[in-house]
Formats: C-alpha cells, structure tokens, sequence
C-alpha cells in the first residue's frame, strides 16, 4: 500500500503534469513537513484508509484553499493565486503553517470528507458519446449518472463548448474549451431526454452553500478557467434544480434499472467514478446493467456510456490511458465500442471510431 508520504509526493508530481505548479509546490511543501514530523504530520499520521484511494493530500490541499476562499485566514488569503498571479510559495508557506496550527480542529473536520471535483471538462467526451448513441439508439433518453457528485454533469447538454463544428461556443452553461483529434466526432443535434437521475454516496448540493465551497475548494487554486468553469455549472444546477440521491450505487442501478425498460434507451454513465467503489459494489453495478441489458426489447434499448482508466473497464492492467466506452443492448444483445481516449481533466479527447 502507498503510505501517506508517497502519496503527497505522487500527488505533486501528478498536479504538475495536470498543470497546477501551484498545488504541485504546495503538496511538495507538504511531503517535506511529513518527513520533518512538522505540523501536515499531525493531520495524516496513522490514517486509517487507503491514502492514494482516499486521495489524503488533496484532502488536506482542499482545506487550505477552502481557508483562502472564505477568508478564513486573510494573511493566507491574500497570498493565494485567487489574490495574485506573483504567488510565491515561500510566502505562502510561512501563512499556511501558522493557519494549520491555529485551527487544526477545522482543517482535521474539512479532511474527513473525500475530494469531490465534480470536472465539467469530462463533459466533452460525455456529449461525444451521448451523440455517437443518438445515432444508432432512439430516443427519448433516460439519463442515470453514477457517482455524480453534486449532479453538474447532468446538465452536458446545456453547456458550451468549444469545438468549432458544434457551434455550441455562445450557448448558456459553462465554457468547456477541450481539444478534439483524430477523427470527427458525431456532429451536434437536439436530444430528447426524457428524465434525468443520479446517486452519489456523499452527495453534495448545489443549493448548499457548504457544499458549493467545497467543490471550489477542490479546484486547484492556480487554474482560474477551471474554477469559472465550476462556478457557471453550479448556477446551471441551481436553475435547473439537479439533485443527487444519496446511495449505494449497486444498490442505487438495480433500482434505477428493475422492470421493463421504458420506451427509448436508458443511458448508465459515469465519468472517473468506477475506480473508486469496492470490487463487491462495481460487480453489483455492472451485474445490474447486465441483467437490465437481457430484458432490452425492440424500441426499449439500454446504453452504458464509461469515461474511465482503460484498466478499470476491462484494458490492460497498469493502462494509464482514459477512454470513452460504450456498450449497447438490443433486444438481449451487448455491442461495445471503445469512442475516444480523454484526458482526465477533459483538456482533450481523441476520437476513435
């Protein structure tokens, strides 16, 4: 298992290549403090899960960010990329020790909650996907999303983006600038979506103001577009009343899926959620869309729409590619085609098929 430390020091090293000099430095900060027993020592000592699956120092990255966006801490607040671009981790520092040990209760209760990004850049491939079905499935759809955090990407179909032969650039939601390649992916068009479900075992609500900062929180606090991003979507919810249920996602599918499917196709999808249930949950969630899948009939199809590491859905073990799967049931009978490789972060996508 990976100790804490070397998940600070992973986790810097993936922030960087992610684009986030900021949060890379300051989990670096971190890493050297663990090692000196400093203060960051007394916040992840003997903890109690998995570090890397918990994702501990992004925990604990988020509890200083959330410091500086609600002033919890002015001297660290004025220091933070939000307040200057000529941010200096020497300054920072010095600001972020004195904070953690003014109110360790506060950071220590912010960290018991795992990261929830809830990345409207994965919403590119989501909508790629979702058009690639529209040509070959009917409609109307019934959309369940899986591990859907506070429900933004619900919304995929009222966002904006910025591949050129969508023409979505001056539509309302969020600004998705991601970088398409390789082949065309299916051109934009209206889809009649019918209902639209989801579930989340800690689900957060977009109305919450808690909940709201905390997602915030959780963007690295050097990336401004990602934050606006977050920041539009988050309105979007809130005129749109999304709302998450909280529950088992096993449990939550074969709810979702019992009986006869309804007219149209029924869409299952999740984006960089399937990696972090246990084996008995993700079993449970793919045995019931299995099941759902048999019982398909001519006019009632059932779709399963997948944005995760290769290695989660069945690729080579120790994959570190992300790709856009689909899966297709008609009347009993599974097709599956694998879309795109995308960035985690949705900065780019490349269109297979």
């Amino acid at each position: 298992m990976v100790s804490v430390l070397e998940e600070f020091r992973l986790q810097s090293r993936f922030c960087a290549e992610f684009g986030s000099p900021f949060t890379s430095q300051l989990l670096a900060r971190g890493a050297d403090d663990i090692e000196r027993e400093g203060v960051v020592a007394r916040f992840t000592a003997g903890w109690p899960g998995q570090p890397r699956t918990d994702a501990v120092s992004l925990r604990w990255a988020g509890s200083l960010h959330a410091a500086a966006l609600t002033m919890r801490d002015a001297t660290l607040a004025a220091e933070y990329p939000g307040s200057r671009t000529d941010w200096s981790m020497d300054r920072i520092w010095p600001a972020a020790s004195a904070f953690m040990q003014r109110d360790e209760a506060w950071v220590r209760d912010f960290m018991r909650s795992p990261p929830q990004t809830n990345e409207t850049g994965r919403s590119t491939g989501l909508a790629a996907g979702f058009l690639w079905l529209a040509q070959r499935t009917p409609e109307p759809f019934h959309l369940f999303e899986l591990g859907a955090s506070a429900g933004l990407n619900l919304n995929w179909d009222r966002f904006a983006y910025a591949h050129p032969p969508w023409g979505r650039a001056a539509a309302g939601g969020p600004f998705i600038p991601t970088e398409v390649r390789g082949a065309e992916p299916p051109p934009w068009r209206s889809i009649a979506i019918a209902s639209r479900a989801a579930c989340d075992q800690n689900p957060l609500d977009a109305s919450s103001t808690e909940d709201c900062l905390r997602l915030r929180a959780y963007v690295w606090a050097d990336q401004a577009a990602r934050l606006e991003r977050l920041n539009a979507a988050i309105d979007l919810a809130q005129s749109t009343s999304v709302r998450v249920e909280k529950a088992d996602a096993a449990d939550w599918t074969r709810r979702a899926l019992a009986g006869e499917m309804p007219m149209g196709t029924s869409v299952v999808y999740h984006s960089v959620f399937l990696q972090y249930p246990p084996r008995v949950v993700r079993e449970g969630i793919l045995d019931a869309i299995a099941a759902a899948g048999a019982r398909t009939s001519p006019g009632r199809r059932l779709a399963w729409l997948s944005f995760e590491p290769e290695s989660i859905v069945g690729g080579p073990h120790g994959s570190a590619r992300y790709v856009l799967h689909a899966a297709v049931w008609d009347a009993g009978k599974r097709n599956d085609t694998t879309l795109a490789e995308v960035d985690p972060h949705g900065r780019h996508l490349t269109w297979l098929v």
